[in-house]
Parts: structure tokens; sequence; C-alpha cells
């Protein structure tokens, strides 16, 4: 089974917290025991697993990727979003996340973020649920 779903970004560089579908996407599938992968399809944008519980951790690694990546630098590309290429890069554009007993396994505080790095945009995030 496979979903298909569209998250909305209001700004250049976002992090936006899909667990809430990703956890609804597992329990329509009916599936007890698996996988779900998550993925990306977009070259300026990708998605992590991290603490969901406080805000400002997004925030820190939002910033941490400004600053080791900055908007501004002596890029070759020549559309102005570079930088959102290279933090695309080095979050990763998919996630797999175990499924036991119908829901998804993750620690206490972690929750799945659709990372933005070149919006405002809307943009697709693929869910596939494979059985064990």
């Amino acid at each position: 089974m496979m979903e298909t779903f569209e998250v909305k970004s209001n700004g250049r560089v976002q992090f936006l917290d899909i667990t809430s579908r990703v956890r609804d996407t597992i329990s329509a599938s009916g599936v007890q025991d698996g996988l779900a992968i998550v993925f990306v399809p977009h070259t300026t944008a990708g998605v992590t697993i991290n603490e969901a519980a406080d805000p400002s951790v997004a925030q820190d690694i939002q910033e941490k990727l400004g600053k080791l990546v900055p908007h501004s630098d002596s890029y070759r590309h020549a559309e102005g979003n570079s930088d959102a290429h290279i933090k695309a890069s080095i979050v990763g554009s998919s996630v797999t996340i175990i499924i036991a007993d119908g829901k998804p396994v993750l620690g206490t505080w972690q929750g799945v973020f659709f990372c933005e790095f070149d919006g405002p945009r809307s943009r697709k995030v693929f869910v596939r649920i494979v059985a064990a």
C-alpha cells in the first residue's frame, strides 16, 4: 500500500511535523507488523526523525544547517537555491519506520518531520507500507 499526501510550507526553511499523517496512513493500511517508508521526491526538501516535544530542537537544527550551509555563498548553481540542495542531501530524502502492533515504533519524544529548504511550496510525501 502507498499513500501520497501534500504538505505546504509557508517559509523558505521550515520543519513540518507529519507524524500524525504517517500514523494515520499506517492505521488505514491495516498492517500490524512491517515497515513504513516515508519518501520525499524533491531535491530541495527532506525528511527526518527527531524530537517533536520541544519545537526548539527543530529550530536549532534549522539554524545550525543555516550556519553550515548559508543561503548566499560562492555556489555555481545559478538558481539561487544551492544551499537547499545541499541541506536536502545532508538530511536525506527518506526514513524507514518499524510497524509493530499496527503502530509506528518511535521513541517517546520522536516525530517525523518534513524539511523544507526552498519554500514556500506545496510538496508531496509518499508513505509506502510493507507488511512483514
